[in-house]
């Protein structure tokens, strides 16, 4: 369903970079050179939004993208862009420029702001924390010294249950600040054959 919008899109953006997509959020998340900026879903396309672009959005009447977790509403910071965009190549420009320049500063921003607990990093949830406490990591600053494979050594010591390696992947995304599902193809098999010696 989103095939044709997700093409134009990727075509679209090519002159601003790498441009790749993602399954995310019910359709596909557009990054530029690892940083996501725009998403596809139910075929339409939908911009980041930040506090220098949200308000605009709105006077546009563009509408977030809203998804249920667990049953509850999630709205997120992507705005629905109007069909004559298309047409109007140099006002989707700009709009998606300064989309990606506010997904940019995020990023870097998050990158800074290093979370107290390990439940607030990417990837990672209360239920992972407890995981790891009982396993002896129990903060940030000891899962970043143990690294990915270690950690999960100590979760296979310590939990009975069989470990999925998306949780390995987790954890990597998790110390390095990111969603697993960008983990290189070439780190993942670096993280097993680490964990198979």
């Amino acid at each position: 369903m989103d095939k044709p919008t997700l093409k134009n899109t990727l075509k679209f953006f090519e002159c601003l970079g790498t441009i790749k997509s993602r399954s995310m959020f019910g359709g596909f998340g557009v990054f530029c050179d690892q940083t996501m900026f725009a998403l596809v879903v139910n075929d339409r396309l939908h911009l980041r939004a930040g506090q220098q672009n949200e308000r605009e959005f709105k006077r546009l009447s563009m509408q977030p993208y809203i998804y249920k977790k667990r049953g509850f509403p999630v709205v997120t910071k992507y705005y629905s862009v109007p069909d004559d965009w298309w047409e109007q190549t140099d006002t989707m420009m700009d709009f998606t420029k300064q989309a990606l320049a506010i997904a940019r500063d995020d990023q870097e921003e998050k990158k800074t702001a290093t979370p107290n607990r390990i439940k607030d990093l990417p990837n990672l949830r209360l239920a992972t924390e407890r995981m790891l406490k009982k396993a002896g990591i129990d903060s940030v600053e000891q899962l970043q010294q143990e690294g990915a494979v270690r950690a999960y050594q100590a979760l296979q010591k310590s939990h009975s249950d069989a470990l999925s390696l998306e949780l390995l992947w987790a954890l990597e995304g998790a110390i390095e600040g990111k969603h697993w599902s960008v983990i290189t193809p070439q780190r993942r098999d670096e993280l097993l054959n680490t964990l198979q010696r």
